[in-house]
């Protein structure tokens, strides 16, 4: 009867320990044995892994080549929420910026070295098309040409406008109309259309907002021109 006490020790001893061995395989912190994740096939928890989506220029969700310039064109939404227009990270035109108005947004940019040549906002609901042609002819040949509408892109817009964009490479500019969305990337001396171009059309029976389409949205790479391609 001496020995009871002995063994119950013992035994106590050997249930503390159990219980501690089991406790650091669960939890992972006992060495010498394999984790609850790895005794079970799962991962191993212990490798943080940032849940954040990488970022590329103008939020793009792939790098763009080398020799190419990053952009993303956001037109406006009815009259609320103004367009964008951005380039290499760098937002060329917005509400932010102070720099966009109803009708056509464009911005000038330098079709070798991408820097922004001008910007400014053309109203084609009661402006006059004229300045919107001034703005345009002068342009020199490789001059990228980013164009984002908001609220109206077409009222005033007339025959010489709408050749004058087309031969910058839109295909859709002859179909824009009153209160719809539009979208483009075009360039003085482009030979043939631009593959940058979106157009939603003005509709009562599929109109997100009353009296307006969706803002609509593009987004690519955009070939750097070479000084040699003159």
């Amino acid at each position: 009867m001496r020995l009871a006490g002995p063994i119950r020790i013992i035994v106590v001893l050997l249930t503390v320990g159990l219980t501690w061995i089991l406790a650091g395989v669960m939890l992972g912190t006992q060495t010498g044995f394999p984790r609850i994740q790895q005794l079970l096939g799962g991962p191993d928890m212990s490798t943080t892994v940032d849940p954040r989506p990488r970022r590329y220029k103008c939020g793009l969700h792939q790098p763009c080549p080398e020799k190419h310039f990053a952009f993303r064109i956001t037109s406006g939404a009815a009259n609320v929420i103004g367009p964008k227009i951005c380039l290499e990270d760098q937002m060329l035109m917005s509400s932010i910026r102070n720099n966009v108005g109803r009708g056509l947004n464009v911005a000038l940019v330098n079709g070798v070295n991408g820097e922004l040549i001008e910007a400014k906002s053309f109203d084609m609901w009661d402006g006059d098309v004229s300045n919107l042609l001034s703005f345009l002819r002068p342009i020199h040949e490789g001059t990228l040409v980013l164009i984002a509408s908001y609220d109206d892109p077409a009222t005033k817009m007339n025959e010489d406008a709408r050749k004058m964009l087309a031969e910058l490479g839109s295909a859709s500019i002859k179909d824009v109309g009153f209160r719809d969305s539009w979208v483009f990337v075009g360039a003085k001396g482009i030979q043939d259309k631009s593959p940058f171009e979106q157009l939603i059309k003005n509709n009562k029976n599929s109109n997100k907002y009353e009296g307006w389409p969706e803002a609509v949205e593009l987004e690519g790479c955009i070939p750097q021109r070479t000084l040699d391609a003159d």
